[in-house]
């Protein structure tokens, strides 16, 4: 199997409130969207990010686990500058996403905040100094 990840599918409870907080307030651009049931956005090089009906994910994947807390993983969108990172998290604001965590400088030489999307999953906007974090800027 070759090492890469072609799609990042997020179950969403209302997709018209998802879409809406992704396409207007963050201003993407969608690739495919079938009303009541999926909106995908093309978000890299052979990469798509799917929001899905939750319960037309769970008719497919299977039972969804509920419980308190936030899900144990994040989505990260890495730009050049500390700048960079407040002015993107400001944009999440204003697009009415959850202000978890205002940006900061990490003891790993980085400088991240959180936002949460409308369903509450955590997007870490980060500038990372490292071989990694470079590489995966546009």
């Amino acid at each position: 199997m070759d090492q890469r990840i072609s799609f990042v599918t997020l179950a969403v409870a209302d997709l018209e409130r998802s879409r809406a907080f992704y396409l207007d307030g963050l201003g993407w651009t969608e690739a495919l969207h079938v009303p009541g049931d999926v909106c995908m956005i093309e978000v890299g090089h052979r990469v798509v990010f799917s929001l899905w009906q939750r319960e037309h994910f769970e008719a497919e994947v299977g039972a969804i686990s509920s419980g308190p807390g936030v899900a144990p993983f994040t989505l990260s969108h890495n730009v050049a500058t500390s700048a960079e990172v407040d002015a993107a998290l400001e944009v999440a604001r204003a697009a009415g996403a959850d202000p978890v965590q205002p940006g900061q400088a990490r003891e790993w030489g980085g400088y991240t905040g959180y936002f949460g999307d409308p369903d509450g999953y955590r997007w870490e906007i980060a500038t990372n100094p490292g071989p990694i974090g470079q590489k995966v800027l546009p």
